[in-house]
């Protein structure tokens, strides 16, 4: 009789570096989400191109303070007698103004993003975990495969939580999309928008058409995150919530 090897059981937990690193992004992204309502609350409009200021058209305003549409201005007056003068108006009663404690944790929170995000693609890269557990396998991505995950997920048919990261087709498209598209994203048009940053890298401001621009593209990335943020917690109260945070903090 001859012996056969005794295999090693492949693991199926998440790595330690994963759950630390996705409770740093988790943290610093809600508190991302809450200085940016507040940011935006004080100026609820957004705009297209170089410049945007409450003189000039908006490309589309939100009714999210009472700063939305607030018509308080008194009559413009030119600083100077001569043509094409700057004009100034004064406000008629006191705005929404949260801009100091706001920037400041939305500035201070990005950094905790950024640098857990660049942790996360280097560990992700050298261990093997995007080619293993999150990039869709050779002939695993087809349109029919893909359809029949999307139809499985509308439907609430979720698979019930396993011990680690073994991902349907549709949650890996969807981790690959946020990961390596809206988040890279999300971090550049928010470097756009500091003189400071755009001042050493010009190009930033060329590339996404120019600070206001780069703060509307920010803005609709960050609804898509939000979007993605719902349905994941959705999903996973759906697929098992005691299993699921139990693999993705202390336990197995």
């Amino acid at each position: 009789m001859i012996a056969l090897p005794t295999l090693k059981p492949i693991s199926t937990h998440h790595a330690t570096w994963v759950k630390i690193l996705h409770w740093v992004v988790t943290g610093s992204f809600l508190a991302l989400a809450f200085s940016g309502v507040v940011i935006l609350m004080c100026h609820p409009r957004l705009y297209w191109g170089e410049v945007g200021n409450d003189l000039t058209p908006a490309l589309f305003e939100l009714p999210i303070s009472r700063n939305y549409q607030h018509g308080g201005w008194t009559t413009s007056m030119p600083f100077f007698r001569q043509a094409g003068s700057p004009v100034s108006a004064d406000r008629t009663y006191d705005i929404f103004n949260q801009n100091g404690w706001g920037r400041s944790l939305h500035f201070l929170s990005a950094w905790f993003l950024v640098v857990a995000g660049l942790v996360y693609l280097l560990m992700g890269i050298y261990t093997g975990h995007f080619r293993k557990h999150l990039w869709p396998q050779s002939g695993e991505l087809t349109g029919a495969a893909f359809w029949r995950d999307v139809v499985s997920h509308v439907r609430m048919k979720v698979p019930a939580a396993t011990h680690g990261p073994q991902y349907g087709l549709l949650q890996k498209c969807t981790y690959v999309v946020v990961i390596f598209f809206l988040l890279p994203l999300i971090v550049l048009t928010g470097l756009t928008m500091s003189p400071a940053i755009t001042a050493a890298y010009p190009f930033l401001l060329k590339l996404f058409l120019g600070a206001q621009s780069a703060r509307t593209i920010h803005f609709f990335a960050f609804l898509a995150l939000m979007l993605f943020l719902l349905i994941h917690v959705v999903m996973v109260i759906r697929s098992g919530f005691k299993q699921q945070i139990r693999s993705m903090t202390l336990g197995d």
